[in-house]
């Protein structure tokens, strides 16, 4: 049995309906969905994401990143981000490892591992890369302590450590080094980014946070949205909006009360920029999720 089925396996058997299971493996959740999905808002926190079978589309203001089991996504900061299954049946689910990054873990092998000398300095705030057979091997043996329990404190923050070595260590991801590396620009965006995420519902000055990061505006401005695919507005107001439908879905809210719990003052303008995001007006989009929810 080759790696890959061998993690088609580990994952099928330990996640028997559509949802995502947190395991017993501190940052380690499991995915599975037999069925292609909605479009669904999320926030991506710093993450791994390694397909084992199936096909995801994400969304990320208007660039969109394509993966399945030959390519894993990496989040490099709190990001919102519209995600779809698009490749999925019973006989044969989406399955995703998601694993959480440990930032001092990254920082520690990034001390101990040299630099890489190529002239990258591209941060995007999403990333692709090629999954290896080695990362798909320790991925492997990360889910075959699901069931050695027993075993899980002593192995499996080693082998979570060579998973981040092997990320590490591959030209394509400087992006980790950035994200370890506490003057790099990614990681002051990051700052930025907490701060609007704890705060997106405040009528704030954007220009304020740049000044806090020690940053011109300009400067803020264009690392920010070279990151985010998005400006320091766009990306509060998908803050804004990922909410207020979480309210109205989740929580029962009508769409006045939600726009106006996120920061809206305006119900026309909430109503406006909503149907701009999601394609349909508030109250109809609410209803359609509500349902699709109740026939699952």
């Amino acid at each position: 049995m080759d790696s890959l089925t061998k993690l088609v396996d580990n994952i099928g058997r330990h996640t028997q309906n559509d949802g995502t299971y947190k395991t017993p493996i501190p940052g380690v959740s499991l995915i599975r969905s037999g069925t292609p999905t909605i479009p669904m808002p999320a926030v991506y926190e710093p993450t791994l994401c390694l397909i084992a079978q199936g096909r995801k589309r994400v969304m990320l203001g208007t660039t969109m990143y394509v993966y399945d089991s030959a390519r894993y996504l990496i989040a490099s900061v709190d990001m919102p981000v519209i995600g779809t299954v698009i490749e999925a049946s019973e006989s044969a689910p989406y399955l995703c490892l998601v694993l959480n990054l440990d930032m001092a873990a990254l920082s520690d092998l990034t001390l101990k591992l040299p630099a890489s000398t190529e002239n990258n300095t591209s941060a995007n705030g999403i990333t692709l890369n090629d999954t290896t057979p080695e990362i798909l091997d320790a991925a492997v043996r990360l889910t075959d302590l699901l069931d050695k329990p027993d075993d899980i404190e002593a192995l499996a923050p080693l082998v979570i450590r060579e998973i981040l070595y092997r990320l590490l260590t591959d030209p394509g991801n400087c992006i980790l080094r950035q994200m370890a590396t506490a003057d790099s620009r990614l990681n002051q965006i990051a700052k930025a980014i907490v701060w609007l995420r704890e705060h997106y519902s405040e009528a704030c000055r954007i220009n304020d946070i740049a000044d806090t990061l020690g940053m011109s505006s300009s400067s803020f401005h264009s690392h920010f949205k070279a990151i985010t695919s998005m400006t320091p507005l766009e990306f509060r107001g998908q803050l804004r909006l990922q909410e207020a439908r979480r309210l109205m879905v989740a929580e029962g809210m009508d769409a006045s009360s939600a726009g106006y719990s996120v920061g809206y003052e305006s119900p026309s303008q909430f109503s406006r920029d909503y149907t701009r995001m999601f394609g349909s007006p508030p109250a109809k989009d609410a209803g359609r999720l509500r349902r699709a929810v109740e026939s699952n």
